[in-house]
């Protein structure tokens, strides 16, 4: 199950979109997305929890007894730096999604966006 990753004495794991759905319908990890607030308004993954890259700090992330963060953005590379910074702050369960939310939505899985004609939040695809 996905690939791995060492970030100075911390396993990181890097899961695809697909892995990510199954453990999060499991209620195995917590999603954290690190993108903007309007990147998230515009459209999210239901159930993800917001938490940007430009004000991340790694103490306050919500206690996940027993669960891994996985970590997404919109292509993988915030995702991954803020990974990094969550190890380097003693997190030893990170992981983040490879490719994104882009991935996430090329591999045809289930999100919120806004739908223009309504503003409102409606699932896709």
């Amino acid at each position: 199950m996905g690939t791995t990753e060492d970030l100075n004495g911390v396993t990181l794991d890097v899961f695809t979109p697909q892995e990510v759905k199954e453990m999060f319908d499991r209620n195995e990890i917590v999603v954290i997305d690190v993108r903007t607030p309007n990147e998230y308004a515009f459209e999210h993954i239901q159930g993800a929890m917001l938490f940007p890259m430009s004000s991340f700090d790694p103490a306050k992330l919500p206690s996940q007894e027993g669960k891994r963060v996985v970590f997404h953005c919109g292509s993988g590379m915030r995702s991954h730096k803020t990974a990094e910074k969550a190890a380097a702050a003693g997190l030893s369960r990170v992981a983040h999604m490879e490719g994104g939310f882009g991935a996430w939505k090329n591999a045809g899985l289930p999100y919120l966006a806004i739908d223009p004609a309504t503003g409102s939040l409606v699932e896709k695809p």
